[in-house]
Parts: structure tokens; C-alpha cells; sequence
């Protein structure tokens, strides 16, 4: 499918490493002008420079730390000031991994600010001019584990299931907008994310990270993990026209296959 995001605006949250990045450069190499959000400021700057620009793109970043939600809302408005998107892909580095018995008060807060509390404040800001021009693109980067939790992801499991109903409530509010909002939930893909979460399982466990990968392939269907291009091309997808009957959906994917819609 030849997918034409040309003249379009693109926000890409975590987009340093891992998914984020492979969405900003499937985003980029479909057309869309795309602005880079992470923490490190030196990945930011060779990735952007390394963004295709044959269609006319201007591609920006933008340093920005998740963890500090005082500083993110700052950073973030002022940003929006001067700035509008088409596309925002909400996406963040995971809280730390571990269980609901391990987990305090205050680390559900944390984690709250980081997934929730980011996602619905860039999303306000970027349905302006959503609105205004009657099109817009909201795609938030979830998790397999909001429909089956894994027990040792309590923080992740627990915030990104409000972040997946509250996006199908706003699908509803501004799909008359010409606006749509999608949920993926992520299963196993090959990130850095993954190599830290299977290292932890394996230290529980007392085997090999290595046998944490083997078992973890052998659930998908065709034995293996996705790749992050893979991912690229299917937010690219739900951030173009050809996708505009799909919003408020939550889309498992996993092992580089699309398993519904």
C-alpha cells in the first residue's frame, strides 16, 4: 500500500530507540514533517538528521524527560505555541518492571504521571488544532498486558488500561472532527525494553535471558518476535486516510503479525 502523508505534521513520543524511533521513520518516509520527543538529546540529533527529507519534510526534536511531569507540561505547551501536529503518537519508556506486592502507593503515582498524566495533557494540546482543521491522527503506544496482565508489570498493566479506555471515550467525543484514536497494544517485539524485562524474569526465575526469549517466541505464531519496522508500518497505516473508518479500536499485535481489529 502506497500511503501519501505529505504536508503533514507528525509528534512521535519515545521516538530515540526501539518503536518510537521505527514509527518516526516510517512516519518520515511516507511524507509526514515529524518532530522527535525523548530524553536524550544526542540520540535525537543524529536520528532527526537522519530522517528522509525528498518530500519537503522539516523534521525538529524536542528533549523532553516523561519522568518529571512539572517540567514535561512546561516544555510540552510551550512547544504547542508555536507548533501544531496532524499526528501525535503518544509513547513513553515503561515504569519499572515488578509485582503488585512489590509496588507501593507512590509508585502507582509515578507511573501515573508517566503514562496517563503525559498522554492526556499532549493529546488536549494537539486536538486544537486537530479540530480547527476538522483532521487528526492520535495513536497511543499501549500494551498486550491491558486484556491479559503479566504479573510481574503491575504499574504497566494498571495505568495503561486507563489509557486505553480513556481513548475510546475520546474516540468518541471527536470522531465527528474527523479525528481518530486508536490504542496498539503491543505484545513482544524486538526492543531494548524487552532484553531489560527478559533479564529481570530470568533473574526471577534463576534461568538464562536466553531461554526467556526462546519460551516467549514459541507463543507466537510464527515462532518469532516483531520488529520494529513492523510496528512502523502499521501506525503509518492508522495515521493516513486509508484508516479513517478505524477509531476508539485497541489493536493487539504481536510477533510482526496484525492479529484483529
Amino acid at each position: 500500500m502506497n500511503i501519501s502523508l505529505k504536508n503533514k505534521k507528525a509528534l512521535v513520543g519515545g521516538s530515540s530507540g526501539g518503536i518510537g524511533k521505527a514509527i518516526a521513520q516510517q512516519l518520515a518516509a511516507s511524507g509526514a514533517s515529524v518532530t522527535l520527543m525523548s530524553r536524550s538529546e544526542e540520540k535525537l540529533h543524529h536520528i532527526v538528521n537522519d530522517l528522509p527529507t525528498d518530500q519537503g519534510q522539516q523534521h525538529q526534536y524536542l528533549a523532553v524527560d516523561f519522568n518529571n511531569f512539572k517540567k514535561f507540561k512546561k516544555v510540552i505547551s510551550t512547544y504547542f505555541e508555536n507548533n501544531t501536529v496532524d499526528i501525535l503518537v503518544n509513547n513513553t519508556q515503561g515504569p519499572a518492571a515488578g509485582s503488585a506486592l512489590e509496588k507501593k502507593v507512590d509508585d502507582y503515582q509515578a507511573a501515573f504521571d508517566l503514562l496517563f498524566k503525559t498522554v492526556v495533557f499532549t493529546t488536549e494540546l494537539a486536538l486544537r488544532s486537530m479540530m480547527k482543521n476538522n483532521w487528526g491522527r492520535v495513536i497511543n503506544v499501549a500494551s498486550v498486558s491491558v486484556k491479559e496482565p503479566l504479573s510481574y508489570l503491575a504499574l504497566s498493566n494498571s495505568i495503561r488500561a486507563a489509557v486505553v479506555t480513556w481513548a475510546k471515550s475520546l474516540a468518541t467525543d471527536v470522531g465527528k472532527h474527523n479525528i481518530t484514536v486508536n490504542s496498539v497494544l503491543t505484545g513482544y517485539f524486538d526492543t531494548d525494553r524487552i532484553a531489560q524485562l527478559n533479564a529481570k524474569k530470568a533473574e526471577q526465575l534463576c534461568i538464562e535471558p536466553s531461554e526467556v526469549r526462546k519460551e516467549m517466541e514459541s507463543r507466537v505464531a510464527v515462532q518469532r518476535i516483531g520488529k520494529p519496522e513492523e510496528y512502523g508500518y502499521l501506525a503509518t497505516f492508522l495515521a493516513s486516510d486509508n484508516a479513517a473508518y478505524i477509531t476508539g479500536t485497541n489493536i493487539p499485535i504481536d510477533g510482526g503479525l496484525l492479529k484483529s481489529l
